[in-house]
């Protein structure tokens, strides 16, 4: 059985700039539901992220959610957390998801149940990302399972992690991805990092250990809809990285909104120039409409350099 390599495994391994976005399933029994808020998308995104059980509320599952966008001709990144299954379960999804084709994983931890609508949930959290990963990898490379039983047919994960770039200080080393990246991470997709200083000062420093040197890193940014959202992102979302002067714009802004398409479209052309930023990775929570058209404006802008 041949080797598969994903759309966005070959984009990433050919240097080619990616671009890729996220999506919430909807709380629906009906597919039409998903495909309506994915296609617009369809040619534009490298992959789509789809999220799973995201903000610890129930969704549409995610492993069917990736098929539905893979039969639709959509290349999914699957998004299993370690919030809501053991090993076995997230065993079973892992062969369930190369069953349905579907190549491209985000392995992360997930929120914990107390962030979410249904706070009496037992979180499982039977392992954690780092594990999942080397389970992952592990299965893809021996075909078998951790109990050494053989698994039939073939996976062809490309394994991806979450990571949280920062100004590192001197003397600072990257050992949390460092060790994701030991297990058997390929890419990381990051928490919001909107300034272009911190991720050329970021991706030097990662360039220049040899544990993260070859990962492909994909920066997290978001079409801003206002000031005040923006405020909100930066005091509630951990990690989140975005300068003063570009909150300043929206909030001098006409059209805070499409000011901040404007930003995020200039954003990624400045992303693209800094050598390490292997793509972007765009999140737009009860923005997703926007995305396409930032996608669109992004690679016409790309396609000119």
């Amino acid at each position: 059985m041949p080797h598969t390599v994903s759309q966005l495994e070959q984009t990433l391994r050919a240097r080619r700039f990616a671009i890729t976005t996220e999506l919430t399933p909807p709380v629906s029994f009906d597919p039409d539901d998903l495909l309506h808020k994915a296609r617009p998308l369809q040619g534009l995104a490298d992959a789509v992220n789809v999220t799973d059980g995201a903000s610890a509320r129930a969704h549409m599952s995610a492993l069917a959610a990736a098929a539905l966008l893979a039969q639709d001709g959509i290349e999914p990144i699957l998004q299993l957390t370690c919030r809501d299954r053991n090993r076995i379960a997230l065993q079973a999804d892992l062969m369930g998801a190369a069953a349905l084709g579907i190549h491209n994983l985000l392995l992360l931890t997930g929120d914990d149940p107390q962030a979410g609508d249904q706070p009496d949930t037992k979180p499982v959290f039977d392992v954690d990302s780092t594990t999942l990963t080397a389970m992952a990898q592990a299965m893809r490379d021996r075909g078998e399972l951790p109990t050494g039983r053989k698994i039939a047919g073939r996976a062809s994960f490309f394994l991806g992690a979450a990571d949280m770039p920062i100004d590192p200080p001197p003397g600072w080393k990257p050992s949390k991805l460092a060790g994701k990246i030991k297990a058997g991470a390929q890419f990381a997709q990051t928490q919001f990092c909107m300034d272009q200083g911190v991720v050329a000062r970021y991706a030097r420093r990662l360039a220049a250990d040899d544990t993260t040197r070859e990962l492909h890193l994909l920066i997290g940014i978001a079409p801003l809809r206002s000031a005040k959202s923006a405020h909100w992102m930066k005091e509630h979302l951990y990690g989140t990285i975005i300068p003063d002067e570009m909150i300043e714009r929206l909030e001098h802004a006409a059209d805070p909104a499409a000011e901040g398409t404007r930003i995020c479209v200039e954003l990624i052309e400045a992303l693209a120039a800094i050598p390490g930023v292997a793509g972007v990775h765009i999140m737009a929570p009860a923005n997703e409409a926007v995305v396409p058209d930032v996608i669109a404006q992004a690679r016409q802008r790309l396609s000119k350099r």
